[in-house]
């Protein structure tokens, strides 16, 4: 394993979506996480090759019938050589099935307790089912996002999910390692999506705290109520995207638009903005995608193509930078942040469930001829 968490022990309850994020974020960055996937009991053996959840990458997977005491007790003894557990079921379910944080602990109290749920582990919703969605609805994120007069547009899963979820249970159970290789004691992570949405909201509040946010949606300069803060439609259907902002990347921006001589209102005229912007998406719609990539090549301009996420991995600056690799023959994300001295990497393509069972358990301590009992017991697969 490469990466600054090399060393790092971690155990995933198999769940979907943040939790696995969690886990591949922590993975990628060198840690040994050990995939506890549910146990099929259909018998036949995992496909061979990449599976396709690429969540699930740089990590082996075990399957583990976890409604098997066998099962359990395997678990605890993959905890008790861990530094940390994350799980993403509803609360209560993992204490039911004798691996909540308290019988964890007993195995192990240095044990850091990752816990991602949307609505937290307590409160009058921590029981009501939801998806990111609903999480970012009630903490305010959703109603802000959308053009002015339209309904609020959902940002794919991204801010629940994966922001205000996976990254930030990922920050969390690495604060919290750190904190039990102090303190010898672990804690419980109870990373909730609503809260991290909530987090991710701080300079929206900020702004209206200073009288720079507006209540209404989409009249705001980060929410495309500015003119220099938008996407346009090119000449050939495809989009432009411009930022800028600060007045010497918004002159850039005039001139490169061909409109430097022109008498234009001062940038920050907000009655001005809706004309601006109609004076805008004509000057673009005059050339192609690529036309005005050209034009802001190098430029202070802040514009950018909008690049389809299959058509991201080809833009010079990405290939430069290696943002996105290939696995195997599948091109997706790379690890991120990037490490000057630890690198991490993607350690090996996503397991089909318990693809590794043998494999894992035996770097993780476990004997050989207990694997094979657990087996005939089905208590492994």
């Amino acid at each position: 394993m490469t990466g600054p968490l090399a060393g790092v022990r971690v155990v995933e309850l198999a769940g979907i979506g943040p939790g696995p994020y969690t886990c591949m974020l922590l993975a990628d960055a060198g840690a040994d996480v050990l995939r506890v996937d549910r146990l099929t009991g259909d018998g036949r053996p995992p496909p061979e090759g990449p599976h396709w959840d690429l969540l699930n990458r740089s990590r082996r997977s075990a399957a583990v019938d976890l409604k098997d005491p066998e099962g359990v007790a395997l678990v605890l003894d993959l905890v008790a050589g861990a530094d940390a557990l994350v799980e993403g079921w509803r609360p209560g379910v993992a204490e039911r099935l004798g691996i909540g944080p308290d019988a964890c602990a007993a195995r192990n109290p240095r044990l850091v307790y990752g816990r991602m749920t949307g609505w937290g582990q307590d409160g009058p919703l921590a029981q009501s089912a939801g998806h990111d969605i609903n999480y970012i609805a009630v903490a305010g994120v959703l109603w802000a996002i959308g053009r002015a007069g339209e309904r609020p547009v959902p940002p794919l899963n991204l801010v629940g999910d994966f922001g205000g979820g996976g990254m930030m249970l990922a920050f969390g159970v690495v604060a919290a390692i750190l904190e039990a290789r102090q303190s010898g004691q672990g804690q419980v992570v109870d990373a909730a999506m609503v809260d991290g949405a909530a987090s991710l909201m701080t300079m929206t509040f900020a702004f209206r705290q200073g009288g720079l946010w507006s209540e209404d949606r989409g009249v705001n300069m980060l929410d495309t109520g500015a003119p220099f803060y938008e996407v346009y439609e090119t000449s050939d259907g495809k989009w432009f995207a411009v930022g800028a902002i600060e007045r010497q990347f918004y002159a850039e921006l005039i001139r490169l638009m061909g409109l430097g001589d022109a008498d234009l209102p001062d940038q920050m005229d907000r009655a001005q903005w809706p004309a601006m912007k109609e004076r805008f998406a004509a000057v673009f719609g005059t050339r192609t995608r690529q036309e005005w990539t050209d034009v802001f090549a190098g430029t202070d301009g802040c514009g950018a193509p909008v690049l389809s996420p299959w058509e991201a991995h080809e833009h010079p600056h990405n290939r430069h930078r290696g943002t996105f690799v290939e696995v195997e023959g599948v091109v997706q994300p790379g690890p991120a942040p990037r490490f000057s001295r630890t690198p991490g990497a993607v350690q090996r393509p996503a397991p089909a469930a318990g693809q590794d069972t043998d494999e894992a358990l035996k770097a993780w301590g476990v004997d050989g001829d207990r694997v094979a009992r657990l087996r005939d017991r089905g208590a492994v697969g």
